[in-house]
């Protein structure tokens, strides 16, 4: 079956792949999924929501292996704080839930920020839209799709 996030990227005429992997509770990080759906950490891009101070609520990707710099963040978002959203707002905000947020076809159209290390990979991978499945696509089919901004924001 299609994610929103799926019919998407149909809509918007970009190839892509689904990959499906076993779910386990213990295994949700974005370094377990890469090594499920045989991709490097570094090609495996997970989703974080964050809340700057000035301009509220925005979605962020960073590799599997990276960790999102909230300073960085701050500074290119035009923020003087920004945190991560809790997981129990997720689902609200986005539609979707912890180990399935996608940057494609969340409830709302929110600003998306992509670390600068999406184009050093070929094809790279993002969540489906849900736990157990990923959209694999070249980088810049995920910038026009998403039409993120590309910056310097992992450490």
């Amino acid at each position: 079956m299609k994610t929103i996030a799926a019919r998407l990227l149909d809509q918007l005429h970009i190839a892509y792949e689904l990959r499906a992997y076993e779910v386990n509770e213990d295994e949700l990080d974005a370094v377990s999924v890469a090594r499920k759906v045989g991709l490097p950490p570094e090609s495996v891009f997970k989703t974080l929501v964050a809340r700057g101070d000035k301009t509220g609520v925005m979605m962020t990707l960073v590799a599997a292996d990276a960790e999102l710099d909230l300073k960085k963040l701050a500074t290119i978002s035009g923020n003087k704080k920004i945190e991560l959203v809790a997981v129990k707002e997720l689902l609200g905000l986005t539609g979707y839930i912890r180990g399935g947020v996608s940057p494609l076809g969340a409830k709302k159209k929110f600003p998306v920020l992509i670390d600068e290390t999406v184009i050093l990979s070929e094809r790279v991978s993002i969540s489906a839209g849900q736990r157990g499945l990923q959209i694999i696509l070249a980088p810049e089919d995920l910038q026009h799709a998403t039409e993120a901004l590309l910056a310097d924001i992992a450490k």
